[in-house]
């Protein structure tokens, strides 16, 4: 099966005059979810070793560009279908923003600001709760994970992790692609839906899911080998069932949309 490598190599960041760099780790690290190991380490994602690179298309109100889903974020999820959540209030950082301007990261900020965007709060405070909900639980980056380790360092990281994640699953190509576009009179197959989201997860199905009928959430699933920044990311089946009908799925036009 193809595997995603991180373009990022090694990740390092100067932080004042150290150079601060994750644990390397070895091309035959153990794949999270496989094997007998039950033993988190900085080069095996444990327990959380399905991650979810999850979006959001969201048509009322509307937010991000019309021809763009949104990032939601990546979910460390259990091999089973279970999960841990907010694993370290101590890194429960409530200033995302002015830690992405310090580190020099003014370029993903904006990218953040367009496709990583709330529906009903700001944009900040969803940051915060995706990074405190599942970045403190991915566990190949805690702080013990460092060389020279600076305060935060790894909020940076995860952040940009998810948007070269994001950056690589374009949802709303691929589905127009085979011909399923936003239409506030149609409605599609699951299996179509699925079909074209595969052509760009490996030949892997996504989770879709829906309210009300329409379409609304994606979910790519991987394991990863090594570390969640500069890891190898295989793509895997999803860990449950969409809960979108068989046939009759709407995918709404989004209005109104200021981005």
């Amino acid at each position: 099966m193809p595997q995603f490598k991180s373009s990022l190599g090694m990740m390092a960041l100067t932080v004042g005059s150290a150079m601060a760099a994750l644990d390397s780790c070895s091309s035959n690290s153990s794949l999270s979810c496989h094997g007998s190991s039950k033993t988190p380490t900085c080069c095996f994602q444990y327990p959380g070793g399905a991650l979810l690179q999850t979006q959001f298309w969201d048509s009322d109100p509307a937010t991000g560009p019309t021809d763009s889903w949104t990032i939601h974020g990546l979910w460390p999820d259990n091999c089973d279908g279970t999960y841990q959540a907010s694993c370290d209030s101590a890194r429960a950082y409530t200033n995302i923003t002015d830690i992405l301007k310090s580190q020099g990261r003014s370029e993903l900020l904006t990218y953040m600001n367009k496709y990583w965007v709330s529906d009903d709060g700001s944009d900040e405070s969803f940051w915060e709760h995706e990074w405190s909900k599942h970045g403190t639980c991915l566990n190949t980056i805690k702080p013990s994970c460092y060389s020279n380790y600076q305060p935060q360092e790894e909020v940076g990281q995860f952040f940009q992790k998810v948007v070269d994640l994001f950056k690589g699953l374009d949802t709303y190509t691929a589905l127009s692609n085979a011909g399923i576009t936003p239409d506030s009179s149609k409605t599609y197959d699951l299996a179509d839906i699925q079909n074209a989201l595969s052509k760009i997860h490996s030949g892997v199905t996504a989770y879709v899911g829906c309210e009300s009928d329409s379409m609304d959430e994606v979910y790519y699933f991987f394991n990863v080998r090594g570390n969640v920044i500069d890891g190898t990311y295989q793509p895997t089946a999803p860990l449950e069932k969409s809960n979108c009908p068989s046939s009759g799925i709407k995918y709404t036009p989004k209005s109104g949309s200021s981005n």
